[in-house]
């Protein structure tokens, strides 16, 4: 769930990293007492999200500016559509237009890409995932953003659920040992994902009781192999250079999860923009 708290917390870091002592522009050329009304419209198709954060933005300098949004997150929208309304005090409108427009813009790719991602594998019970390769700073928007196109996401961060790594792996002897230990320190509540990019790591993290195995890099054979091994007796994450050209046939090996950093990492902006329909 993307918080009011959240929203508001990057939209003050963008405003303040942009417009630190004001926008001068604005200031030199808008009069004070101009009033302007202004459309997001799409330059190309998509799948909405960031609605709530483009309004936020908008209002964030001025309780005076009114937005209406006029689509929801998650809905699919195509070239022309108008998305949002804004009208009120030209210089905050100025002022706030390319925070609000690179962020509902980046979520909205983020969106449409995850869509492209989930149909790939329609009607195969893969859950599509979002990794930790987010945005520094924009990871709840961005991961928002991975729900509206239909996918899920991973853990949040380091600090809900265990995921052994490669580098983790790396400093251990024994892989079965070293898990059954973590459990010991761990809340009952904590899951533990072990992440394997060899065959014969996938013995000693069953033993060991790990929640998830994740299959990093696998070849399609291996994968389904590894889930052969498995059989049901733990979740089969696939992961590691999936694309949309590859990820059916990766879906149809029995995995449960496909998780994909591209995603949220690479994603080009849509094009939207925000149209001045009338000032005075």
């Amino acid at each position: 769930m993307l918080t009011r708290s959240q929203i508001e917390t990057v939209v003050h870091r963008a405003l303040e990293e942009d417009a630190p002592f004001g926008d001068l522009t604005s200031w030199a050329f808008v009069p004070a007492d101009a009033q302007a009304e202004a459309d997001l419209v799409a330059r190309e198709a998509g799948v909405f999200s960031g609605g709530a954060v483009f309004a936020a933005a908008m209002t964030a300098l001025s309780q005076d500016v009114e937005v209406t949004v006029h689509h929801d997150d998650g809905t699919p929208f195509v070239a022309g559509q108008r998305l949002a309304s804004v009208h009120g005090p030209a210089r905050p409108i100025l002022t706030a237009e390319r925070v609000a427009l690179n962020l509902v813009q980046r979520m909205t790719a983020v969106a449409g890409l995850t869509a492209r991602y989930v149909e790939a594998v329609a009607g195969t019970g893969v859950r599509i995932a979002d990794t930790r390769k987010t945005t520094p700073g924009l990871r709840a928007l961005e991961r928002h953003a991975v729900r509206c196109g239909g996918g899920h996401n991973h853990r949040s961060g380091l600090s809900d659920a265990v995921m052994a790594k490669d580098n983790h792996l790396a400093l251990v002897d024994d892989l079965a040992a070293a898990i059954s230990a973590a459990r010991t320190r761990l809340p009952h509540t904590v899951h533990i994902e072990v992440e394997v990019d060899r065959i014969d790591q996938i013995a000693p993290a069953l033993a060991g009781g790990a929640d998830t195995i994740m299959l990093d890099n696998f070849s399609l054979p291996e994968l389904r192999r590894g889930v052969e091994i498995i059989a049901g007796r733990a979740v089969v994450e696939a992961s590691g250079g999936i694309t949309l050209d590859t990820i059916g046939q990766v879906a149809a090996t029995g995995i449960d999860v496909i998780s994909v950093g591209a995603l949220t990492h690479g994603v080009p902006a849509v094009d939207l923009g925000l149209d001045m329909t009338t000032s005075r």
